[in-house]
This record gives C-alpha cells, sequence and structure tokens, in this order.
C-alpha cells in the first residue's frame, strides 16, 4: 500500500473515531436530559437509536467513497500535480489525521475500561 493509501486510511480512521467520540458524547447529553427529565427514557432510547443508524449510515457512505478506486485514482493524480508545499501540507494534515485518529481511539478505550470497570462493580 502507497504512502498516500496510507494516508487516506489514516485520515478516514480519524473521521470515524471522531464520529465515535461524537456519537458517545451525544448519548451522553441525552442520558443528561433524561435525567433532568428533559426526556422520557423512552425518548432518549428512541433518540440514542436514531443517532446510531446515523452514525453507522455516515461510516458506511464514507467507507464507499474512500474504497472507490476512482477516488484513489483522482486523489494519486492529484498529488503528482501538487508542488512540493502543497504535498508538504498534505504530509502535516496527514500527521495531524494520525495524532487525532490516536488520541481518538485511546480515548474510546479509556471509555470501553471504564464501563468495564463501573459493570463490575455493580
Amino acid at each position: 500500500m502507497s504512502e498516500l493509501e496510507n494516508g487516506l486510511t489514516r485520515i478516514f480512521l480519524a473521521g470515524v473515531g471522531a464520529l465515535a467520540v461524537t456519537a458517545e458524547k451525544s448519548k451522553e447529553v441525552v442520558d443528561e436530559l433524561v435525567k433532568k427529565g428533559e426526556l422520557t427514557v423512552e425518548q432518549g432510547k428512541i433518540l440514542n437509536e436514531e443517532l446510531k443508524r446515523d452514525a453507522a449510515a455516515k461510516v458506511k457512505e464514507a467507507v464507499a467513497s474512500i474504497q472507490s478506486p476512482e477516488s484513489v485514482e483522482k486523489i494519486m493524480g492529484r498529488v503528482d500535480e501538487m508542488t512540493p508545499e502543497e504535498r508538504a501540507a498534505l504530509k502535516a494534515k496527514l500527521e495531524e489525521a494520525d495524532r487525532k485518529a490516536a488520541e481518538a481511539q485511546s480515548g474510546e478505550e479509556a471509555a470501553v475500561r471504564a464501563e468495564e470497570t463501573h459493570s463490575e462493580q455493580a
């Protein structure tokens, strides 16, 4: 796999990680509204399911678009046309995407560990 394909994969994974974090934060907001009585438990469940369904649809759409050979070829062609400065900027962007993906993954792993600990204590 080329460096560009690795970079595209990293950008995609960073997006998925960000989406996962957003879904988790959305769930927290809904849970808080239920606690405050601004939503019923049933409304909260329905809203959480809608958020999960929407997130899953967006992930599937992103996967389909990034995996299409036309997309990769188009991007590869564009990279060939880039100036050294543009390639440097792209490299910086890919490195930032890597960092964000790693942070998102660390956050997800921490949330899973916290949930497991909470479940064990209950």
